[in-house]
């Protein structure tokens, strides 16, 4: 046993010697392709809202905004290993989320039709331009590549590294149309292990349509303002909501259909899909959340079954995150990376039917 750990690391500290001994090229991530943005033409690429043309967020939206979750970059590389470097303008270190999502990257390959994952990487510090590798010991062919951002950080600079003399160039983003999902932590992504792992991300990777995620844990209320950037928000073909998991019963109540007509009359004739709220394994044998989750599921039926009557192309699906043995879960609130894919499967097949109907294969 004793010899296969030392074997072990001996290997690890061969790749790592490996990419250090290596001259690197970088270039900045905003000049290949980024995608995953409501908007293109934020001062700071990474940003998914321009804090400095919508206004009313608190200081923990305002952050969570500038965040770079659901941001990717897209490129191709014959490079056999690849690094990143980094400007953080705010990272955060969330209890219930590894680093590697928060603050870190994750690679996917193209292989055939599939993105197959290839790589992740966290800078061990978060002061001043900090590198992290991400893949080595590649075999030196072209690979399409989809570089996933960090979720819970925000970033002034991403440079990807190439091997020098290899080729970098951007690639045209595969994933169509341009839907917006706004939604809680859950859609942010909290207590992924890899940042590809939100259960938007892996909804592109299988189907080819891309959501844009405006996620804010904690802070997806309903509120007007927020309303307002998806109401300005670019280009977008449709909207789905995670829009139940925060509120209580009586801001569903208060704020559902003024949300809804606010953004009918911005941006007439596309579909607005709700998701009702998943279970939360924390109501198991804890009575007080028990009736509160049971309050906001209750609401949230009652009002979308008046809503879909009510208002032309609005939606209501269903969603799970949890197997048979209620254990696909972090911390009693959000599902582990099993559990998004569980959410993932449960809305796949009804969102692509939704879509087709405008359009949107």
């Amino acid at each position: 046993m004793k010899r296969i750990v030392l074997f072990a690391a001996a290997v690890l500290l061969s790749s790592a010697l490996f990419a250090q001994g290596k001259s690197y090229v970088y270039t900045e991530a905003s000049s290949l392709t980024l995608g995953g943005k409501l908007f293109t033409d934020i001062p700071n690429p990474y940003h998914r809202v321009d804090t400095v043309k919508f206004k009313g967020f608190t200081k923990g939206e305002n952050l969570q905004v500038r965040e770079s979750s659901g941001i990717y970059c897209l490129f191709k590389t014959n490079s056999k290993s690849i690094k990143v470097k980094t400007v953080y303008g705010t990272p955060t270190f969330p209890n219930s989320t590894m680093g590697i999502a928060a603050r870190g990257y994750d690679l996917y390959i193209k292989e055939g039709k599939v993105w197959l994952w290839a790589g992740q990487g966290v800078p061990k510090q978060t002061d001043g331009e900090v590198s992290c590798n991400i893949v080595v010991n590649m075999d030196g062919s072209m690979h399409e590549c989809l570089l996933y951002l960090p979720l819970f950080s925000e970033v002034n600079s991403v440079k990807v590294g190439v091997e020098e003399g290899s080729t970098l160039e951007p690639i045209d983003n595969p994933f169509r149309h341009r839907v917006a999902i706004f939604g809680s932590s859950f859609t942010h992504g909290a207590s992924c292990s890899r940042s590809g792992m939100t259960y938007p991300a892996q909804f592109t990777r299988k189907t080819g349509i891309q959501l844009l995620s405006l996620g804010c844990s904690g802070n997806c209320k309903l509120q007007t303002y927020f309303c307002d950037v998806l109401c300005n928000a670019e280009d977008i073909d449709a909207f789905v909501f995670d829009a139940f998991s925060n509120p209580l019963a009586p801001m569903i109540e208060e704020r559902l259909f003024p949300f809804i007509e606010r953004l009918q009359a911005a941006q007439p004739g596309k579909p607005l899909i709700f998701q009702q709220t998943i279970r939360r394994e924390s109501r198991n044998f804890n009575t007080d959340t028990e009736a509160k989750e049971a309050a906001k599921q209750a609401m949230a039926d009652s009002l979308m079954k008046i809503a879909c009557k009510k208002y032309k192309d609005v939606y209501f699906i269903k969603t799970n995150a949890t197997g048979p043995t209620n254990e696909a879960t972090v911390d009693g609130t959000h599902p582990d990376d099993y559990g998004y894919t569980l959410w993932e499967k449960s809305i796949e097949k009804k969102l692509k039917r939704i879509l087709a109907k405008y359009g949107i294969r």
